[in-house]
């Protein structure tokens, strides 16, 4: 699916859970302090933050296809990242060659991951490392059978019938496609991480039902998340499955 617009401020306020997981992410970036980093899908900015301490001498990139992530990550950041409004399928960043690229949260929003991994290893100089994690194979089946159900429903079907945005790619075949595209030292595993909301209500809101909601008018857009909230029951219980992604250019 192409990007859509996010309310960058309120995501913002609500992702120190997403903060916390994208923080672990990080630390599998290996830096000495004085490389160019491209954050893949920055959103606000909140581990965009963390990168930047780690590059003293350094440069970071930070790329969203969000006008509103990128303002609200301009709001934190300042000058200290050159900030972009970018379609990862649409990366350009001219005759530059970064060191790295980071990325959290971002690949399982992107359909086709051959054009995306092509446009990444597009951008690394050689041996740069590709250090990112996003939902993976198996991520979160209550949410999608949720949304299913209630999108088949009238008033909502004409709009959400059978429609997903997610692409959610297992371990092995992840690594095939690195591989075939010119990675080498592939190394990509499926795991599972605690829940990515302190509000469930909040999340499906701003994060998880964004790309749904855009689907609707403006009138069927509060009712459709409080009924996917309601469908989950008074006690849900959501399995969060991570795809790690390690990798270099060669």
């Amino acid at each position: 699916m192409p990007p859509h617009d996010w309310d960058g401020a309120t995501y913002d306020r609500i992702s120190t859970p997403l903060e916390r997981n994208g923080l672990s992410v990080l630390d599998r970036l290996q830096l000495r302090g004085d490389e160019t980093v491209l954050d893949a899908g920055c959103g606000s900015g909140r581990v965009t933050q963390a990168l930047i301490e780690r590059l003293p001498d350094g440069h970071v990139i930070g790329l969203d296809g969000s006008p509103g992530m990128i303002e609200a990550a301009r709001a934190r950041l300042g000058e200290e990242a050159d900030l972009i409004v970018c379609d990862l399928l649409d990366l350009d960043i001219g005759d530059r060659r970064v060191d790295a690229v980071f990325s959290t949260a971002v690949f399982h929003w992107i359909a086709d991951h051959d054009a995306l991994f092509s446009r990444l290893l597009g951008v690394l100089r050689p041996g740069g490392q590709l250090v990112a994690q996003c939902g993976g194979e198996g991520n979160t089946p209550e949410l999608l059978d949720a949304t299913l159900a209630v999108g088949a429903r009238e008033p909502y079907a004409p709009y959400l019938d059978g429609w997903s945005p997610w692409n959610y790619q297992g371990a092995e075949a992840t690594a095939d496609r690195l591989r075939s595209l010119g990675f080498v030292q592939v190394r990509t595993a499926l795991v599972q991480r605690p829940v990515p909301y302190e509000d469930l209500g909040e999340w499906l809101q701003t994060n998880a039902l964004s790309a749904h909601q855009l689907r609707l008018p403006q009138e069927l857009r509060a009712r459709y998340v409080r009924d996917v909230h309601e469908a989950f029951g008074a006690d849900p219980e959501l399995t969060y499955i991570r795809l790690d992604i390690d990798a270099v250019a060669a």
